[in-house]
């Protein structure tokens, strides 16, 4: 199946999955420049930060300034992580964020546990909750990620199957809800994809939930993110998590800080697409400006290439110009 989209979105999550990972806290303003750079590119979505435990993860310790921070622009939705009562609580009273009703689920035991400190079954009973919560408190549930969708490192290989029973049991909580199904993810959380189970397991899940939007959250671990989002595109794929300058990570992966290459790289994505002729509605050479900037802010090389190499524009526009003045002459 080859069925390129007409258009993507893609949802940053560069301000938490990036300083998230980083071993010391940057200044707020600093990131909440960043943030407003983003935002300038056009992007419909820009996770902010996460409502988390400062001891777990003291980089997010103060997200509630950070949204008080930024520049909200119309046209934006500025969303955080949580990942339990009490942080979703905080984010309610933030009134900068843009609440979006999410639900998660694991696949393997041994992340389960690190991530949630719950078993899987244990977190499939939480959501059951959430869902219940959202649909109280009138917030959509815009969409449902599958953690590890692709494999573990702490769990190992992740059969097919699990991956299913996990969307048929989504199929079922929602239709005893009567509530639409969201958008589901898959998330290859810790980069065991390649472009052939990107492909199986995208034709899995639409089989069983033809009439939802399937999404990736995509890490660009082993060199293959910009691989597997063309093996998305031509399943139809239009959804894609991603973070500028590729940073980002999991802090509770299994590997150590600088180890392993972060989310698929934004600005490189939304080259390809373009390149490609997807629309993105995204201002390139604006988000190149933003992947510098936070290259910047971080103080080191990053692994983007696009940031570094530029877009084809000023080529394609010098070479225009040659044709010009040649019909001229």
């Amino acid at each position: 199946m080859s069925n390129l989209p007409t258009s993507v979105e893609f949802h940053e999550e560069g301000p938490r999955e990036g300083f998230q990972m980083e071993p010391k806290t940057y200044p707020l303003a600093d990131r909440a420049a960043l943030i407003d750079a983003l935002s300038l590119s056009g992007l419909r979505q820009i996770q902010v930060a996460s409502f988390v435990s400062a001891r777990a993860v003291p980089q997010m310790a103060d997200t509630s300034e950070l949204f008080a921070a930024i520049i909200k622009r119309p046209g934006t939705r500025y969303t955080a992580l949580w990942l339990n009562d009490n942080g979703f609580e905080r984010a309610r009273a933030c009134e900068q964020v843009d609440l979006d009703g999410k639900l998660m689920f694991y696949t393997t035991e041994p992340f389960s546990q690190r991530n949630n400190n719950c078993s899987v079954a244990e977190m499939r009973e939480r959501q059951l909750g959430w869902l219940d919560r959202y649909i109280a408190l009138g917030i959509p549930v815009e969409k449902a990620y599958v953690i590890t969708a692709f494999g573990c490192n702490l769990g190992g290989a992740v059969p097919l199957s699990v991956l299913t029973d996990q969307v048929r049991w989504l199929v079922d909580a929602c239709a005893d809800r009567r509530v639409p199904l969201p958008a589901v993810y898959l998330a290859d959380t810790m980069g065991w994809a390649n472009p052939e189970e990107i492909k199986r397991r995208v034709g899995a899940v639409r089989a069983i939930v033809p009439e939802a939007q399937i999404g990736l959250h995509l890490h660009d671990t082993r060199g293959v993110g910009g691989a597997n989002v063309y093996a998305a595109l031509q399943m139809g794929v239009r959804l894609f998590d991603s973070s500028v300058a590729g940073l980002g990570g999991c802090p509770f992966a299994g590997h150590t800080h600088g180890g392993a290459a972060g989310n698929i790289c934004t600005e490189d994505m939304v080259f390809m697409c373009q390149e490609l002729g997807i629309e993105t509605g995204i201002d390139l050479e604006a988000l190149i400006e933003a992947s510098l900037l936070a290259e910047r802010v971080i103080g080191r090389t990053l692994s983007g290439h696009v940031m570094h190499s530029g877009s084809l524009k000023g080529f394609r526009a010098g070479q225009r110009m040659q044709e010009i003045c040649g019909a001229v002459r």
